[in-house]
């Protein structure tokens, strides 16, 4: 050993390790089977990598994770390519991933097939859940591209079969980056405006890239929360998406979906001018039947002439009239003798209450008038009041009871047991 010495510390010592780590082994493309796979709430992925010899700390931080297209499981086969570098915390070493892809099988496809078997557990799959589509809709929703070739197929179509249909159209992204939640949200809207009962959602064909918007789980989730029955038109029949597991009818192009959600008008037309025509030939071999039956009926004397009744009807009515006033006039014959044989057979006793009452009534009578005003004046009394005018209201009538009550120039009027007197004072 040599006599001077040269002590590190932990810290130095493993900052060369690094430094020498990193510098001769920059980056790598490694392939193993994950083990230890965590999911941190951080939005990182921590797991090994291993194989039959050795294993290899691995790390995948939050940006990537959330743009991978398949989740790393535990026990999957995967190529990863990333930097060397080392945990000094810990002392090891460990691949900082920069890309990973399942080994053997696309990253696309592996995500679909792990999304698919998610959903499918969930019963999102289920046909019981699958919603018949509306016969003859008022309103058919499109969500799509506004500029795409779908648009433009189904609009064709529709125009062809039923160009009176009212159509709303739900404008989105369909591809690249952030397509998925705009496609969701469109759908979203569709549902919760409820202003149409039959909701296309597609695109015209492409890559699986180009269509893995409608393999995102949002969009999956937004078909499956619809209160709108939902028509699925991704790509070309070959091609299969989660949206087209989920909806309530899948269509192998756009154009086949505005087939499925219109019929023909003029299908329609000549089909109701057939009803039309089989029910006038109903009604009539109908009312032939009942004609038929009516004058079997008739021959048999089961049924009569309705005419005999209301003949019959008008001479009852003619003779109860031409006897009315027979009766009206025995009837008051009668009543004018019962009510005189009721006057003579009124008992003593209620013939005196009733001339005392006359008695009593004709006093009061009396003593009424002796009471009377008009009795005074008949004896020489009279009654003056002051006119209305000379300044007083219109309604003044006041009675003179002394000569203060008055002056020169007032108009007076006297009542007298007969007629009355008008004066001016002097």
């Amino acid at each position: 050993m040599p006599e001077s010495r040269d002590i590190l510390t932990v810290t130095d010592l493993t900052r060369r390790i690094k430094g020498v780590l990193e510098t001769a082994v920059p980056h790598a493309w490694v392939a193993g089977e994950a083990s230890n796979v965590k999911y941190h709430q951080s939005g990182h992925v921590y797991f090994s990598l291993k194989d039959p010899g050795a294993s290899l700390r691995c790390v995948l931080f939050r940006g990537l994770a959330a743009r991978l297209k398949f989740r790393i499981e535990e026990g999957a086969a995967l190529v990863l390519f990333g930097r060397i570098s080392v945990y000094e915390s810990m002392g090891s070493y460990e691949l900082i991933v920069e890309r990973a892809e399942p080994k053997g099988v696309g990253a696309l496809q592996l995500a679909f097939d792990q999304m698919k078997a998610a959903l499918e557990k969930e019963g999102l799959f289920e046909p019981a859940r699958k919603r018949p589509l509306p016969v003859l809709p008022a309103a058919v929703g499109i969500v799509t591209s506004p500029t795409g070739a779908a648009l433009r197929d189904i609009l064709t179509v529709i125009d062809r079969r039923f160009p009176r249909a009212h159509l709303v159209i739900y404008p989105c992204r369909v591809q690249g980056e952030g397509a998925a939640a705009e496609v969701a949200e469109a759908i979203r809207t569709a549902s919760a405006r409820a202003e149409t009962e039959v909701l296309i959602v597609g695109r015209g064909g492409g890559s699986i890239e180009d269509l893995w918007a409608f393999n995102e789980e949002a969009v999956a989730r937004a078909i499956a929360a619809s209160a709108i029955p939902v028509v699925s038109a991704v790509g070309h029949e070959v091609d299969i998406t989660i949206a087209d597991l989920v909806a309530d009818k899948r269509a192998l192009t756009p154009s086949e979906a505005a087939e499925l959600v219109l019929p023909k008008l003029a299908d329609l037309e000549t089909e109701l001018a057939s009803l039309r025509q089989r029910l006038r030939t109903a009604l009539r071999g109908d009312l032939d039947l009942c004609w038929e039956r009516v004058k079997a009926l008739a021959a048999t004397r089961v049924l009569r002439d309705p005419l005999d009744r209301v003949r019959q009807l008008q001479q009852r009515l003619d003779d109860l009239a031409s006897r009315l006033p027979v009766r009206l006039k025995g009837r008051l014959a009668a009543a004018r003798q019962s009510t005189s044989s009721l006057a003579a057979r009124l008992p003593p006793s209620l013939k005196g209450k009733l001339a005392l009452a006359r008695a009593r009534a004709s006093g009061m009578a009396g003593r009424l008038e002796g009471l009377s005003p008009l009795r005074v004046l008949a004896r020489g009394y009279s009654v003056t009041t002051l006119e209305p005018g000379d300044g007083r209201p219109s309604t003044a009538a006041r009675i003179v009871k002394s000569e203060k009550d008055v002056k020169p120039g007032d108009r007076l009027r006297t009542r007298l047991g007969e007629g009355e007197v008008r004066s001016r004072v002097e």
